[in-house]
């Protein structure tokens, strides 16, 4: 890969595919606002999901999932909250998930669904 750049926007798309595959219903990307930013905002069923995706080409310098601190999440959290206000979604269960993507020889997709709260 080129650049971080790069290898995130590949990680969006490969995220974006899985999450249509599963069901999904893709409602925005990369909302962003001065709280912070939210990858992809999602439906599963009457759940509105914020997914956070963090990709990686090896795990040398830990997991993807690590990344996504107890600041990040708070940012990510207030965040949801202006989208939900912006957008009127104020009757849907929330969810928080991170998608780890690996970029190594196989291509790999971790979700980890309520990540955190």
């Amino acid at each position: 890969m080129a650049n971080n750049l790069e290898k995130g926007t590949k990680g969006e798309l490969i995220a974006k595919s899985y999450l249509l595959s599963k069901g999904y219903k893709i409602l925005t990307t990369n909302f962003r606002r001065k709280q912070g930013e939210i990858d992809i905002i999602a439906l599963d069923k009457e759940t509105l999901v914020f997914i956070e995706v963090k990709t990686r080409s090896s795990v040398d310098f830990g997991y993807a999932y690590e990344a996504v601190n107890r600041k990040k999440q708070y940012r990510i959290i207030k965040s949801s909250y202006m989208y939900i206000k912006e957008n009127n979604l104020y009757n849907y269960q929330l969810r928080y998930d991170i998608i780890e993507i690996y970029l190594t020889e196989k291509i790999r997709v971790n979700h980890i669904e309520n990540a955190f709260c």
